[in-house]
């Protein structure tokens, strides 16, 4: 018995210095600062807006695609009222009874040629927010940009560019987009016209949209 009280006493001792070494080398790869930039990182890089809301409707969180979508639009109307009917539900404890299924608004609008899905992620335990994921139904996802390219030899660059003029990007919106400065975005457009056998953006969109044979 005292053997076998010795032997566990010699085998816990023996784990501590290594749970130990286990808790420095956790500590020493956890980075509170670095993980806050990780999780920017990969939410800037999301090709959909995403916003959080807060209980008074507040925007508390928007990554880089959210902050593009309201430099040009503001949020619709039908956010606020859903989101409100969201928590008041959350509150009464009648969520799940209330909104079964998903919770999406689709919204066309003005100024922009797509149309624009607005879906709704519900933190109800631990978090009682909103997540608001903007997705936008773009034009350019109805062609074939690659083969597009490959017909009339864009470079990736230009098919980049192509994506955002058939979105309906303003140049501006497309040098802050790409991180390129606007004149860049000029001189690419021009090579495009020239390519593609077109004088101006419209006359781009609309052969585009209106060629059977791409």
């Amino acid at each position: 018995m005292l053997r076998r009280e010795k032997i566990l006493k010699e085998s816990k001792a023996n784990k501590t210095p290594q749970l130990n070494r286990i808790r420095e080398v956790v500590s020493s790869q956890y980075h509170p600062e670095k993980n806050n930039e990780i999780v920017n990182f990969i939410f800037d890089t999301l090709s959909v807006g995403v916003v959080i809301l807060n209980q008074k409707m507040d925007i508390v969180y928007k990554n880089k695609q959210a902050s593009l979508f309201l430099s040009r639009f503001e949020l619709p109307e039908e956010i606020p009222s859903v989101g409100t009917r969201i928590f008041n539900a959350i509150h009464r404890e009648k969520f799940q009874e209330l909104f079964p299924g998903d919770i999406m608004i689709t919204k066309k609008l003005e100024g922009s040629p797509s149309n624009w899905i607005f879906r709704f992620a519900v933190g109800t335990s631990s978090y009682a927010g909103i997540i608001l994921y903007i997705i936008e139904n773009k034009v350019s996802h109805k062609l074939n940009v690659n083969e597009i390219r490959h017909h009339y030899r864009l470079t990736r660059r230009e098919a980049d560019i192509l994506r955002r003029v058939m979105d309906g990007l303003r140049n501006t919106e497309i040098s802050e987009e790409l991180d390129i400065v606007e004149q860049t975005v000029k001189d690419h457009l021009s090579n495009i016209y020239m390519k593609m056998g077109v004088g101006n953006r419209f006359d781009l969109i609309r052969s585009l949209l209106s060629s059977s044979s791409i």
